[in-house]
């Protein structure tokens, strides 16, 4: 996966969002709808050419999961670029099924990456646990609990869990991929008006299943299961603990993908692809 476009093409940044509940998440698979898939396909349509372009995606998420800020790249052939350039944005707006948008479409500056060259993905997870259930107008972004929920703990609990760690307590482990993560931000606040709790999970990277399973340990300090330092603990012992639960997809939303200055892209994405390990463990410099 080159950081550069092959001579003849140009690397084009698109930003664009999605409402997961239709589709089998982002990465494109046969015989499903998925959201790489419509995207190619509509790429293809509207530039009336005979091979698929593929994407490159900051984040792939998983079926029934949303995006209000999620990049991806494609490279075109220059006679391409330069023929629909204008034109592209309104032309996929035609074709793109309605719960799948692009809202940018630019060259992008050497050494971009979508994938390798971000800084950090900011994701939210919003939580209702009124005894009535969620807003009707919101249920398909709003998880529904129905145990009232302690802010203040779930706080205390994700105090605990900022930083870089193994977090193969909280992942779904893939053969030869690592679990070493730095968790930027992880808080809660409560919305007075709804009274909807939303996480802020913030990290340079996430493993599969891994936001999912650190709000379902945060849901269960919440809601009095659990001590504050539960969660902490199973992220020390590094083993998946049949009682953290993976919560539903629904309340899950990619906020934000950061990228450093022009200048920094190329090395930030030379960095992301080294293979990481913690300070004083096996194979650490």
């Amino acid at each position: 996966m080159s950081d550069e476009a092959e001579p003849g093409f140009v690397r084009v940044r698109l930003d664009l969002a999605y409402d997961g509940k239709d589709f089998s998440g982002w990465a494109k698979q046969t015989g499903r709808r998925t959201v790489q898939g419509e995207i190619e396909d509509a790429l293809r349509t509207v530039t009336r050419s005979a091979v698929t372009y593929g994407l490159t995606v900051a984040g792939r998420t998983d079926a029934g999961v949303h995006a209000r800020g999620q990049v991806a790249h494609v490279d075109l052939p220059e006679t391409v670029w330069a023929e629909h350039e204008e034109k592209l944005l309104r032309r996929l707006a035609g074709r793109l099924p309605q719960d799948v948008r692009i809202w940018r479409a630019a060259p992008a500056p050497a050494g971009f990456n979508a994938r390798f060259s971000a800084l950090w993905r900011r994701y939210a997870y919003r939580v209702g646990d009124r005894p009535g259930g969620v807003d009707p107008l919101t249920r398909g972004h709003v998880l529904w609990h129905d145990r009232p929920l302690d802010l203040d703990a779930m706080n205390e609990a994700a105090a605990l869990m900022v930083g870089e760690h193994d977090f193969a307590a909280y992942c779904k482990k893939r053969e030869g991929a690592t679990t070493i993560r730095t968790l930027q931000k992880l808080s809660w606040v409560r919305d007075p008006a709804s009274g909807v709790l939303t996480a802020t999970v913030q990290a340079d990277a996430f493993c599969h299943n891994m936001v999912r399973a650190l709000i379902g340990a945060a849901l269960f300090v919440g809601d009095g299961r659990r001590p504050a330092a539960w969660p902490a603990e199973v992220l020390a012992a590094k083993v998946r603990d049949p009682g953290v639960h993976v919560v539903r997809p629904h309340g899950l939303t990619l906020e934000e993908v950061a990228y450093p200055a022009d200048e920094l892209l190329a090395a930030r994405a030379e960095e992301a692809r080294n293979v990481r390990t913690l300070p004083g463990s096996a194979g650490c410099c």
